[in-house]
């Protein structure tokens, strides 16, 4: 391969992976044509996009990105990961495709520019997401209105009955 198509190869694995930085690296050279195809359209689905790379011009688009932790995962046959909500959701999706295809193997990852190993990544998978964070954040924020919400509107209005009953009191 000539240098100029090298060059050319670089510059379109950064143009894709953009301002991304967590990935999940998976080898999917055992997979059969139909089942891979099958794979990368249920990933496209869900936003999730899979880049079969060589291993060397990715260190170089990574590097030209200013993105390292990597270099240990690309080794053998690579297909970069990436998209989704967040990193959880991505592991969580992959870890289950690994589970339902046994010829795909996790091999690592990077999030926020710490490198995963494949354990870390099934770890990783049984955390809450974003959005089940976000929900439990509400929950404890809105916790203490709704009990404050159902006291004065509970039963014959106790709360709101014993302020009333209080001011009148100090009135008369």
């Amino acid at each position: 391969m000539s240098k100029f198509v090298k060059e050319m190869i670089i510059s379109e694995i950064e143009s894709q992976i953009g301002e991304v930085r967590d990935f999940v690296v998976v080898d999917s050279a055992k997979l059969d044509a139909i089942t891979d195809n099958g794979f990368r359209i249920k990933l496209q689905e869900k936003g999730i996009t899979a880049l079969t790379v060589k291993n060397s011009l990715a260190r170089r688009a990574f590097a030209n990105a200013g993105i390292e932790g990597l270099e240990d995962v690309l080794k053998g046959p690579s297909t970069l990961v990436w998209g989704g909500e967040d990193i959880v959701e991505l592991s969580k999706e992959m870890t289950r495709w690994a589970k339902d295809i046994e010829e795909l193997d996790i091999k690592g990852g990077l999030t926020e520019g710490t490198s995963l190993s494949s354990d870390d990544v099934t770890k990783l998978s049984k955390s809450p997401g974003r959005l089940e964070l976000i929900a439990d954040i509400v929950g404890r924020i809105l916790g203490p209105g709704a009990q404050l919400a159902g006291a004065i509107k509970g039963p014959g209005g106790t709360l709101a009955g014993q302020i009333k009953s209080k001011s009148e009191g100090e009135e008369a």
